[in-house]
């Protein structure tokens, strides 16, 4: 059988591991979008201020369980299978999304509310601990030879439709209804869609078959086995902590942070702020299997080296520009820049830390370096930013943060091994 016959079923398979991670994704800027709406609900406050950054805290909670969840289902997926283990990720994310979406308001149950929201975000990190990992080790495993980047690369880019959707209903909402009506249950609305999604993903991930590369392993580690690989190659995870750095801090600035950043900081319209969201997606979708492939070709440091450096050069001039006189027009244009260098960044980052990693802990060693990145850093990216422009006054200081994450995915692409191309 050719290359070109193979690419057609390999396709539909990346599709189909695909689609559980653009519901996740979906359900996350979801939460990120609304969050001024869902402080109000669940965290209320005499101060507007602290039920936002109560709202943006949880939404960071749910990252601190990643680590644990990559390490306990990372070790599952490893030992058990791919299929097995991205099946069961999708239930645990399904419960947490359910949780937040039917839970009363703060003035009907009292604290049960945020209590409930936080223990569903929790639920939701957890299992987007692997989520990530699972879908990109997956994908690097049918990848065809010579082209890992490209396939890997559709596990960002399948997370892209999600910020599209996401953003295209908050526009659509917001137009059609009052705000009022927006603030109490409007925004109940898009998860209320992720849930009735969910048989759909789930019917269509069973189906996928387990990769060959995992059926001819001799050997599945067990837990306390994956535990001392894990512990043996810490420095390869520190390292997989700074590349991921840059990709979770530039992620979340440019979506899940910008339609809270427009309205606050800028003060301009929901609308403008959400359009812009989507057509962040859109263009993140097309970058990101384009500079997959061309990662392919010209290898992955060289794009983690070139992006990292403009992004540094460039991030706070640019939001100095924007901040200077906020318009819709400078939001895009800013918006999508930062698009740009992080889809190149990315599309040559996720393969690259498929390929560093342990063979035997390849989902466990991966999916805890983007955990712990997303902990630390991006996942409490619209909280940081929030927290330093109220802190400072100054409205360009996010800019400054994502220059950390560059300087930070500068170094460990400068230290990085420099590996043989892998096919």
């Amino acid at each position: 059988m050719n290359e070109g016959t193979q690419q057609g079923p390999k396709l539909g398979t990346v599709f189909r591991v695909a689609a559980g991670n653009f519901l996740e994704m979906y359900d996350f800027m979801v939460y990120g979008y609304y969050a001024a709406a869902i402080g109000r609900t669940f965290f209320p406050s005499g101060s507007e201020f602290a039920s936002l950054m109560l709202s943006l805290a949880t939404f960071g909670a749910g990252f601190l369980m990643r680590p644990l969840g990559a390490i306990i289902l990372g070790a599952y997926i490893d030992r058990k299978g791919r299929r097995e283990g991205l099946i069961l990720t999708l239930g645990l994310m399904a419960a947490g999304t359910a949780a937040i979406a039917i839970t009363p308001s703060y003035a009907q149950i009292g604290l049960a509310a945020p209590i409930l929201v936080v223990l569903g975000r929790l639920i939701q990190g957890f299992s987007a601990g692997v989520e990530l990992g699972g879908v990109s080790v997956y994908l690097s495993e049918i990848a065809t030879p010579g082209h890992r980047g490209f396939y890997v690369a559709w596990q960002s880019a399948s997370q892209q439709p999600a910020v599209v959707l996401a953003a295209s209903l908050g526009i659509i909402l917001t137009w059609i209804l009052p705000k009022e009506a927006m603030q109490t249950w409007g925004w109940r609305v898009p998860l209320g869609l992720g849930c009735l999604l969910i048989p759909f993903v789930y019917r269509i991930r069973r189906s996928l078959p387990e990769t060959g590369e995992f059926l001819a392993k001799l050997h599945r580690p067990s837990f306390p086995e994956v535990l001392r690989s894990l512990g043996v190659n810490w420095r390869i995870v520190g390292l997989g902590v700074m590349l991921a750095t840059m990709t979770t801090v530039s992620f979340y600035l440019i979506t899940a942070y910008t339609p809270t950043f427009g309205a606050r900081a800028l003060h301009l319209a929901p609308i403008d702020n959400l359009t812009v969201t989507a057509c962040v997606g859109m263009l993140n979708f097309v970058m990101l299997p384009l500079m997959g492939a061309l990662s392919d070709r010209v290898g992955r440091r060289p794009l983690l080296l070139l992006c990292t450096i403009l992004a540094l050069l460039t991030a706070y001039p640019a939001m100095a520009w924007l901040a200077s006189a906020p318009s819709f027009a400078r939001l895009m244009m800013v918006e999508l820049w930062f698009s740009l260098f992080y889809s190149c960044y990315n599309g040559a980052m996720v393969a690259y830390l498929t390929e560093i990693m342990p063979p035997d802990v390849k989902t466990a060693g991966f999916s805890l370096a983007y955990s712990l990145a997303t902990a630390l850093f991006g996942g409490f990216t619209p909280a940081i930013c929030t927290w330093l422009i109220e802190t400072t006054g100054n409205k360009a200081i996010p800019g400054a943060w994502l220059s950390f994450a560059a300087v930070v995915g500068l170094t460990a692409a400068i230290i990085s091994p420099r590996l043989r191309q892998r096919t």
